[in-house]
C-alpha cells in the first residue's frame, strides 16, 4: 500500500486508532494496579458506567454529526430516571417507561424544535433546557431521593431495564449494544443516515439537494433526548434511586466521549464505534483514578486534558490526511 492508500484508509475507519488507544491504556492500567483494574468485579463495573453513558454519547454524536450541540442530555438523563422512579411504585416498571421515555423524547423534540424552526444556536437553546430541567429536578426531589422498595426490585420488566444481571453482566449492557447495532444500520444503511451526513457536511447543499435539513436536525434531537432518557431509566433502575443531582456534568463526558471517538464538531463525520471505545476509554481511566487512591474530581482535570489533547490530534490527523491525498 502506498502513503496515500494508508491514509485513505484511515480516513474511512479512523476508529481504529481509538480502538489502539484503548488497547495501549487497558494494559497500562492493568500492570500499573497489578492487575487489579482487571478484576471481574472492576470490569462488570466499568462496562455498566460505559453503558449508559455510552448510550448518551451515541445520541450526542447525532446531534453533533448534524453540525448541532446538546449539552442538556445530563438534565434529560436525571429527569427521565427521577420520572420512571417516581412512577414505578404507582404505574408499574412498563408504565413508567414508557412516560420516561416520552419525557426524554419531549426534551429532544422541544430542543429541535426550537434550534429548527427559530434558528438560534444549539448551545445557547440547550443550555437553557439543561438549566430549566435541572432545576425542575431538583425542585420535584426537593433535596430527597426517589428510590423503589425492595419487593418491587424482583419485577421482572424493572429487572431488564438495568435491574438486574445477564451472564454476570448488568442488563444495561446489552441494551447499549442492541441500540448500537440498530443505530449502525440507520446511520450507514438508510437513507436518513446519508441525509444526516449530508446535513453535518454542508446544509446549504444538502438542502439544494432536496434534503429537509429541518426535519433531519429535529428528528436528530428527538433521538438524542430519547436516548438519554433510555439511559436515565437504566441507570435508575441499576441504583435502585435517583436525586435531583442525577446526570449533573454527564453532558460533558458524552461530548467528550464524541471528540475522542472521532466526530467532528462542525458535523458531518461520526463513527459510532469510536464513540463507544471513546466511552470505554473515559470510563476505564475514571476507574482506574479510584484505584489509584485519586480523589473523583481530579477526573474532570483529566477530562478537560483529554478533550483538548483528542481536538488537537484530531485536527493533526485531518491535516496528515488531506497532505498529499
Amino acid at each position: 500500500m502506498t502513503a496515500s492508500s494508508y491514509k485513505q484508509f484511515f480516513r474511512l475507519h479512523h476508529e481504529i486508532l481509538v480502538v489502539g488507544v484503548a488497547i495501549v491504556l487497558v494494559a497500562l492500567f492493568v500492570v500499573i494496579s497489578r492487575g487489579l483494574w482487571a478484576s471481574p468485579y472492576n470490569l462488570a463495573s466499568v462496562l455498566q458506567v460505559t453503558a449508559t453513558l455510552g448510550l448518551m454519547a451515541l445520541g450526542e454524536s447525532l446531534v453533533i454529526t448534524s453540525g448541532e450541540i446538546d449539552i442538556s442530555v445530563g438534565s434529560t438523563f436525571g429527569f427521565s430516571a427521577i420520572t420512571y422512579l417516581g412512577l414505578v411504585p404507582h404505574l408499574g416498571s412498563a408504565a413508567a417507561l414508557i412516560i420516561a421515555l416520552a419525557a426524554g423524547l419531549g426534551i429532544g423534540a422541544l430542543n429541535g424544535f426550537l434550534v429548527v424552526w427559530f434558528r438560534l444556536p444549539s448551545l445557547i437553546i440547550t443550555l437553557g433546557t439543561l438549566l430549566i430541567f435541572q432545576g425542575l429536578c431538583i425542585a420535584v426531589t426537593a433535596g430527597f431521593s426517589f428510590s423503589i422498595p425492595w419487593a418491587q426490585r424482583k419485577n421482572f420488566v424493572y429487572q431488564v431495564l438495568g435491574g438486574g444481571n445477564f451472564l454476570g453482566v448488568n442488563t444495561a449492557v446489552f441494551w447499549m449494544l442492541g441500540f448500537f447495532i440498530l443505530f449502525q444500520m440507520i446511520v450507514f444503511a438508510m437513507p436518513f443516515g446519508n441525509r444526516l451526513l449530508a446535513v453535518g457536511g454542508s446544509s446549504e447543499t444538502a438542502h439544494s439537494r432536496g434534503i429537509s435539513v429541518r426535519r433531519v436536525k429535529f428528528a436528530a434531537f428527538a433521538l438524542c433526548g430519547m436516548l438519554a432518557g433510555f439511559a436515565g431509566v437504566l441507570e435508575a433502575g441499576k441504583l435502585g434511586y435517583a436525586d435531583g443531582s442525577m446526570g449533573r456534568l454527564m453532558e460533558l463526558q458524552a461530548i467528550a466521549a464524541c471528540v475522542l471517538g472521532g466526530c467532528a464538531l462542525a458535523g458531518g463525520r461520526v463513527s459510532l464505534l469510536g464513540v463507544l471505545m471513546g466511552t470505554f476509554i473515559l470510563c476505564g481511566i475514571q476507574s482506574f483514578l479510584v484505584i489509584m487512591g485519586v480523589q473523583p474530581q481530579w477526573f474532570m482535570l483529566a477530562l478537560g486534558i483529554i478533550v483538548i489533547s483528542a481536538a488537537r490530534a484530531d485536527r493533526l490527523f485531518r491535516d496528515w490526511v488531506i497532505r498529499g491525498v
